[in-house]
């Protein structure tokens, strides 16, 4: 249970219609299993102990007495067992025929809780929200309004709701997330149908997105009665809207882990939650680490699923694209002006603002494309960049900046074989200064490429490619920009253009400041930050999800496996975390740009720290990282 994960399942066995016995067996054994593979909280369906198809048996004595021996026995069995777990039976509470989920705790029945909406069925809703249940001595609460909490991970409380609670129009479930439930056990009883499995998923999805919290189901299984329906045995886990696991058929389960972290933080920005408190239960025994099973992919701001990337691409390039349109429309504008280099984001943004043209019935060489070569540009960039941007039929322009800058060296008595930072910004700053000014000249606007990426990690020149009129690519990633080009390419039917992006995407990231030898790209940004894919990946855990460095770390171990060593993981994390603070004051400027998530470094809207933060907190959570592995 470190680092907020708990492991979750779900189980259905295959049970027997109304032999209570023979069913505790079954939810025993399930128990044992789960508890071999770590789970530390376990549901079952809706009348688990007798099965949900039990008809008017559900109120004969006989029945609810053999509930009530099945589920003595189940809790004997449990006894010092470190896993809260869910069953169900009909529990006949003075004249009201109640179905509850027992929950149960190292042998310890903590409470039940009934059934609240109840049409239909042979029971009834509870007359009060309290009440109390005679277990063998034992005055065992019987209530709708409590939630069962972790007494060793900060964030995990859990709550429970029954059959038709869930499709209730105000379902229990979100009384017990603005109470503070992260994780809903749905202990579901609907039969099988050719949709019954796609709504119950696709109700898991939206409820989980919208309350950000985890939520288990288990739906009644084969073993059910087949006089008139069948059963499909469906168990699922999901977290904030994302399917982690499911199984259908006989004796399913359904294991994965809940990140209750994630979830916690979710909620510090959303509204709505911190409602009505609840009474609450105390269950768990010792923090352990939580072997996980969910998987982790390596591009987080990419769909995981790759039919999906089309789509997703498609509306990168639509934000993109309309954001353009509009302030050129505002601004009383009619051309851009792009700064190419044959890098993969200057590529992204001349074929956006051809887009835009396009859109605004303007002519194809209103996009004024610029090379502007210096002492670090190599033939093979170069020539792409141009490529591309005669390929769209722009007004392309080269304009070698080296006797500007060899001027402004003089002026500032720079010598010209000094290839210190002055050497490599005043290269950036004229080719900004060149750009501007072509784009006041031509009515223009001076369209910006910098990624998202590359202003978190700083790797821009202040006042050089920091800035422009208005930054097309400023919301999205490295990883986002080179799924665009890839698109692009994928579906052009010009061969020519095509191949030039080919190429572009397999071009080393460079600025192209120092100087070169025999027309090779020797300075290379992922020599100086680290990996692009691993840098995206540390934003979406460490700035979107909130986790610790030492905890993104473990996630991107879990990631790339053996692409990176323990070393070079935490080398790039301390660059990481290093620049995330000291290039702020980059950040706290920029110009305006769209967004394409739910995240972004604008100054006005996006994720703010201050500029003169200290990164102490994040440097000493990866010195003790280094000092538990040994490096």
């Amino acid at each position: 249970m470190k680092d907020g994960f708990i492991k979750v399942a779900a189980a259905s066995p295959v049970l027997k219609v109304a032999d209570t016995d023979y069913n505790a067996d079954r939810l025993i054994a399930c128990v044992k299993a789960a508890e071999k593979q770590g789970v530390k909280l376990l549901a079952f369906p809706e009348l688990s102990l007798t099965g949900c198809s039990c008809y008017d048996l559900f109120g004969h004595r006989v029945l609810l007495e053999g509930a009530k021996t099945a589920l003595k026995k189940l809790a004997g069995a449990t006894a010092g067992t470190d896993m809260l777990i869910f069953a169900g039976l009909p529990v006949s509470l003075g004249s009201r025929l109640l179905s509850c989920a027992a929950v149960l705790y190292q042998g310890e029945l903590l409470a039940l809780v009934p059934r609240q909406h109840t049409e239909g069925t042979r029971f009834v809703p509870p007359a009060e929200p309290y009440g109390e249940w005679d277990f063998y001595g034992t005055a065992v609460p019987v209530t709708t309004e409590l939630l069962f909490a972790s007494s060793v991970l900060p964030g995990l409380s859990v709550g429970v709701e029954l059959g038709a609670d869930a499709d209730a129009p105000l379902p229990p479930s979100a009384a017990y997330a603005q109470a503070g439930a992260t994780l809903i056990v749905r202990m579901a009883s609907f039969p099988q149908t050719v949709t019954a499995v796609d709504e119950a998923r696709l109700s898991l999805r939206a409820d989980s997105r919208r309350l950000k919290c985890g939520m288990v189901l288990a739906a009644p299984g084969k073993g059910e009665s087949t006089t008139d329906q069948a059963w499909s045995g469906y168990c699922a886990a999901v977290e904030n809207g994302v399917l982690l696991a499911e199984s259908e058929g006989e004796d399913s389960l359904a294991l994965t882990e809940i990140d209750t972290e994630l979830l916690t933080h979710l909620r510090t920005a959303a509204p709505g939650f911190g409602g009505p408190s609840m009474g609450a239960l105390f269950w768990g025994t010792g923090l352990e680490e939580t072997a996980l099973t969910r998987p982790y992919g390596k591009h987080p701001h990419l769909p995981a699923d790759p039919a999906e990337l089309p789509e997703y691409c498609r509306r990168m390039l639509d934000i993109q694209v309309s954001g353009l349109v509009k302030r050129m429309r505002y601004a009383g504008l009619d051309h851009c002006v792009v700064g190419i280099s044959g890098g993969v984001d200057s590529t992204l943004a001349v074929m956006v603002s051809a887009a835009a043209v396009a859109k605004l019935g303007l002519p194809k060489t209103n996009v004024v494309a610029c090379t502007l070569p210096c002492f670090g540009t190599s033939s093979r960039t170069k020539s792409n960049a141009i490529i591309v941007a005669e390929q769209l039929g722009a007004d392309v322009r080269v304009i070698d900046i080296g006797k500007a800058v060899y001027q402004h060296f003089d002026d500032i008595g720079h010598a010209h074989d000094d290839y210190s930072i002055a050497y490599e910004n005043a290269q950036a700053r004229e080719r900004t200064q060149v750009l501007m000014d072509i784009a006041n000249k031509v009515n223009g606007l001076d369209v910006g490429t910098e990624d998202l990426s590359e202003f978190i990690d700083g790797w821009c020149t202040y006042n050089g490619d920091h800035t422009s009129m208005y930054d097309v690519n400023m919301g999205l990633t490295k990883t986002q920009v080179r799924a665009n080009v890839r698109y692009i390419a994928e579906r052009t039917e010009d061969k020519v253009l095509a191949a030039a992006l080919y190429d572009v995407l397999d071009c080393p990231v460079t600025p192209e400041l120092l100087p070169i030898h025999d027309d090779q790209i020797e300075q290379k940004s992922e020599d100086a930050v680290g990996s692009y894919s691993l840098q995206d990946f540390f934003t979406h855990k460490m700035l979107i999800c909130g986790f610790t460095p030492s905890k993104t770390f473990r996630l991107a171990r879990l990631a790339y496996g053996d692409a990176f060593t323990d070393e070079e993981l935490l080398r790039w994390l301390k660059s990481y975390c290093k620049r995330l603070f000291s290039q702020q004051f980059k950040r706290s400027c920029l110009m305006d740009g769209p967004a394409v998530e739910a995240f972004s470094v604008s100054p006005r809207s996006g994720f703010l720290i201050p500029s003169d933060g200290e990164n102490s907190l994040f440097m000493a959570d990866l010195a003790a990282l280094e000092k538990s592995l040994g490096l």
